[in-house]
């Protein structure tokens, strides 16, 4: 059953908002969206916020496409398709929610570390861990884009949005499919994702102006504090559910 009309009204503009984000720097809508709909409707989770996850990069495509960076996708995708199922399989059987604290704390070490010391270097190996990680969070949680995002901090503004589009939608088909295997994707998610749509497709339209400000030497900040408040908001979420 979707829920009330004044709960889904809050949705909707959580999902705008976070749009608008992942419009501008790459990712967003899983960190504003997911802990809201926790806190109102935990029963939407992880199926809406997934099923807008894998159509709002078709916008940034529509856009970008030609900036994908094809060669990281594949290396992170061999780490996110196996992952996936361990995810469908954690919240087929129990709850996420120490995942959801390890998945953040292991985030923030990681922005930590590349904000004082290190950058994460674009390698196979990194590119694998990276989309594992992201393959267990993302589907367990809906917030799975921090890892690669981390990877990525450094590119140029539409190979960033462009290469995590392309994962986000690829990535989420998968995630969807799995969940529907172990019978944990409902008709009331799907619904949900149909009405919020519009307020996605909206958000989107609003970047416009936000995307010409991080391309001007931004991008890096925007990408390290939305993985920072993305932890944050899985840790806290989990703590408080």
């Amino acid at each position: 059953m979707m829920p009330p009309l004044e709960v889904m009204v809050v949705l909707a503009v959580a999902v705008f908002l976070g749009a608008a984000v992942q419009g501008a720097i790459g990712l967003g809508l899983g960190l504003l969206a997911a802990p809201v709909a926790a806190l109102v409707a935990p029963e939407l989770l992880p199926g809406t916020l997934l099923w807008l996850s894998m159509l709002l990069p078709v916008f940034t495509l529509a856009r970008e496409w030609a900036h994908v960076d094809w060669w990281g996708l594949r290396w992170a995708f061999l780490g996110r398709f196996p992952a996936t199922a361990l995810g469908a399989w954690i919240v087929a059987v129990s709850s996420p929610r120490a995942l959801s604290v390890g998945v953040g704390l292991v985030i923030l070490v990681a922005v930590v570390l590349t904000v004082r010391t290190i950058r994460l270097p674009m390698r196979r190996g990194v590119l694998v861990a990276a989309g594992a990680v992201s393959g267990i969070s993302g589907t367990a949680t809906s917030i799975g884009g921090p890892p690669l995002a981390l990877v990525y901090q450094s590119e140029l503004g539409p190979r960033v949005r462009s290469t995590l589009g392309m994962y986000f939608f690829v990535g989420a088909g998968v995630s969807l499919a799995a969940l529907g295997i172990v019978g944990e994707l409902t008709l009331a998610q799907t619904t949900a994702a149909l009405w919020l749509a519009p307020l996605l497709a909206a958000g989107f339209a609003a970047a416009s102006g936000l995307r010409a400000v991080v391309d001007g030497g931004r991008l890096r900040l925007g990408v390290m504090v939305a993985c920072a408040l993305s932890a944050i908001a899985l840790i806290v979420r989990s703590l408080a559910g």
